[in-house]
């Protein structure tokens, strides 16, 4: 028997059909193949209607398709009920989106401690996880302030912490740099280059080709479909 880990997320013949809002209806994924292996940095690219929402929707556990398979560290997803969804969502994923999603009458500890909330952890257990990653972020000092006492770039930083504490085997990153100047969109790219270094599974889906260079492989979604680059052409990821 092979040790082998399983892909961190495979998809095949994936199809989501959504309403066009005239009657009729789209496919948003048209028969999508992807494979990212456990430990991957992959970037996701492509025009806006490519499908990148969808695939990061589906993969997140967010959103279901209409067919085709999903397995999530090997576990098929097809079929699970609200709260196995709810259960991968926190055990297995983390989410950094570009807009941060902090709430802002809580401090940054407590921003971070959110997640934790409805797990069995104890209270205690939940503040030293969350000053760990914190640590791990470098915003240990600044735990009692409140999001708005932060810079954007900081703000991030909580968001990845906040997305570390449950200790999930795949990052999903939803444009996390778009609202951050040069400096920090750097310090966010290391930052995140970091964990993928000790074994974190990284999507990054983005429009900034500076920052899909980055990653170890891009992947460019073209009508609903997913296509390796390779020697910045795209080939069709096959099933």
């Amino acid at each position: 028997m092979s040790d082998r880990a399983p892909p961190a997320i495979q998809m095949r013949d994936v199809v989501k059909i959504h309403p066009d809002g005239r009657g009729g209806e789209v496919a948003a994924l048209n028969g999508l193949d992807l494979t990212i292996a456990a430990g991957e940095f992959v970037a996701i690219v492509g025009p806006s209607g490519s499908g990148k929402s969808t695939f990061l929707g589906i993969a997140g556990c967010l959103d279901t398709p209409t067919s085709g398979d999903y397995h999530l560290g090997g576990v098929s997803v097809f079929g699970m009920d609200h709260d196995q969804l709810a259960w991968l969502r926190a055990h297995r994923l983390g989410f950094v989106f570009q807009s941060f999603q902090l709430l802002g009458h809580l401090t940054v500890l407590e921003n971070v401690i959110q997640p934790m909330i409805y797990t069995v952890r104890s209270k205690r257990d939940r503040r030293d996880r969350a000053f760990a990653c914190l640590d791990r972020v470098g915003l240990v000092a600044l735990s009692e302030r409140k999001p708005h006492q932060l810079s954007g770039g900081q703000q991030q930083r909580v968001a990845i912490a906040r997305a570390l504490v449950n200790e999930p085997a795949v990052l999903l990153a939803d444009e996390p740099t778009a609202a951050l100047d040069p400096e920090n969109r750097r310090q966010i790219f290391d930052l995140i280059g970091d964990l993928n270094a000790v074994g974190l599974t990284v999507v990054l889906v983005t429009h900034d080709m500076d920052s899909a260079h980055l990653a170890q492989r891009m992947i460019k979604f073209r009508a609903g479909r997913a296509f390796n680059m390779v020697a910045g052409e795209p080939v069709r990821v096959s099933a």
